[in-house]
């Protein structure tokens, strides 16, 4: 199962990756570039189900959608998203992640009530070495701990650029040719020049962050195969977060310590 991890188009079962990072040593400290189909703030973080969008599809087959509007019988609930990750400082076993970029795109599907999602897609910089792959993909295991309808599907290395500066973000895969987020705070109404923060609301499997940072997004997409989409205006943020292998309960269902 190692061998396939790291090959080209690869699948990986997330869940059998955090078995193994249950018997490890690990820690990741990351910042998100983060953007999805909903509307602003995701309702996924308050409801089983995110919201309704009128979809029609362009010429390219990309779902692109109007979220939000429920057209009757036309419209589809689903969570597409890319969450695009700069790891600030963390470990696997010994094997430092510092620096790693990676590019996560997603579909939560119509209802999550049970915790089982539709999709997921991993695309790593070429610079993330092997061992660094394999901590990563560990780590995810934890850091969103779900089922998914189909296993997760480790795509062929692309160039990530991220970068942030103030109010805005971008970040592109293969310069934008395969996806594409960019994020704008200034479009959030605010009293004061300070970003808008929301803080004690739990990312996924996370146990620490430092607040979604709201920010709009002007375009999310990706532009990959049957799962292409593409949003414009839709919700975004920033957000670091923290997990480490201390973190998680032991088997007894107490958190190592």
């Amino acid at each position: 199962m190692r061998t396939l991890l790291f090959a080209a188009c690869a699948v990986v079962l997330l869940p059998l990756a955090a078995s193994a990072a249950e018997k490890s040593d690990w820690r990741m400290n990351a910042t998100l570039i983060e953007a999805c189909s909903c509307p602003m703030f995701c309702q996924c973080y308050f409801a089983p189900k995110p919201a309704a969008h009128a979809v029609k599809a362009d010429a390219h087959n990309h779902a692109q959608a109007a979220a939000g509007h429920d057209h009757g019988g036309d419209a589809e609930h689903f969570c597409r998203a890319n969450n695009v990750f700069r790891v600030n400082s963390g470990s696997h076993n010994g094997v430092k992640l510092d620096g790693a970029k990676f590019w996560l795109s997603m579909d939560l599907g119509d209802d999550f009530s049970d915790g089982t999602m539709k999709w997921a897609i991993v695309t790593f910089d070429p610079s993330v070495t092997r061992e660094q792959r394999e901590g990563i993909l560990a780590i995810l295991g934890h850091l969103y701990p779900v089922k998914w309808e189909t296993p997760i599907e480790v795509a062929t290395d692309l160039p990530i650029e991220w970068t942030h500066k103030g109010d805005q973000a971008v970040a592109l895969l293969d310069g934008g040719k395969a996806g594409e987020v960019r994020l704008d705070g200034s479009l959030v109404g605010r009293n004061q020049s300070q970003p808008v923060v929301i803080h004690n609301l739990r990312y996924w499997g996370a146990p620490r962050h430092d607040g979604f940072v709201l920010m709009p997004n002007t375009v999310e997409a990706y532009r990959l195969g049957p799962n292409a989409f593409e949003f414009k205006g839709t919700n975004g943020f920033m957000i670091t977060v923290d997990i480490g292998s201390k973190d998680i309960p032991a088997p007894g269902g107490t958190k190592k310590s």
